[in-house]
């Protein structure tokens, strides 16, 4: 299967969105935002069906709703009842509009089918060069702001009264979450963007406390699931994301079994 230019670009793709999901779920999982990286997911459909109705790139606007949405909703508020009330308000109206965008949209209904689940196998090496770059930028901004983000998740009373601003540390980790998600749904889809941003973060977290030891961890498990995933696809012509949503569960369930070990 290496020996074809459509299945490199797809382990290239799958590797690089690994990658950015197991840093950016673990800090997800460990704020208890799972829920507002599915309601991204779900932004970010509405935001590349309106840009498909546009005439523009679908992922240029899935990138750009989802970083919008994610921003806003951090700025909502950082306890956990304003939170749930915020992600499901932007939730809502972003299923709307995306029923709405593609109720009117004319071209292929491949095209919304592949946000809705991704399609891996259709990813060019100028898409790759893209997501690297976008990669290795969230990355770096998320090491930027680790510290605070660990002192707000930890400690929010202590990091509040030290003045740090709980909101604004809210508000650019999930954009950046948002952005993690653009990328995700390419292989995955909106409709499973939990695969990998949630199910290895969650099995690192049971397997390990040491929050540099679980990061390392939950973007191995996502790199072996994502790469196993498409091998997995190819050899026996199922969607990708079915394999890749089959062998996070399991991962878990296996962390769960260890754990009580």
């Amino acid at each position: 299967m290496f020996t074809y230019d459509f299945m490199q670009n797809a382990f290239a793709a799958a590797a690089i969105v690994a990658v950015l999901s197991g840093a950016t779920g673990y800090f997800l999982v460990l704020r208890q935002q799972s829920f507002a990286g599915h309601a991204l997911g779900h932004v970010g459909f509405a935001g590349a069906t309106g840009a498909l109705l546009a005439g523009l790139p679908p992922l240029s606007g899935l990138l750009a709703a989802a970083v919008c949405s994610g921003a806003l909703m951090g700025l909502f508020g950082e306890r956990l009842a304003e939170r749930d009330v915020a992600v499901g308000l932007v939730l809502s109206v972003s299923l709307g509009l995306g029923l709405l965008f593609l109720s009117l949209f004319t071209g292929s209904a491949g095209q919304a089918t592949s946000l809705l689940f991704g399609n891996v196998l259709a990813v060019d090496a100028a898409t790759i060069r893209a997501m690297a770059a976008a990669c290795i930028i969230t990355l770096a901004l998320l090491a930027l702001i680790s510290r605070p983000l660990l002192f707000a998740t930890l400690r929010p009373e202590l990091a509040a009264a030290r003045g740090l601003d709980l909101r604004l540390v809210s508000a650019l980790f999930l954009a950046l979450v948002g952005a993690a998600v653009a990328e995700a749904a390419q292989i995955v889809g909106v409709l499973l963007v939990f695969t990998l941003m949630v199910g290895p973060a969650a099995a690192a977290q049971r397997l390990t406390t040491r929050v540099a030891h679980g990061i390392a961890l939950a973007v191995l498990l996502a790199l072996v699931e994502a790469l196993a995933g498409v091998a997995l696809s190819y050899l026996t012509d199922w969607p990708t994301s079915c394999w890749i949503a089959l062998l996070s569960a399991l991962a878990y369930l296996g962390s769960i079994l260890a754990s009580r070990g």
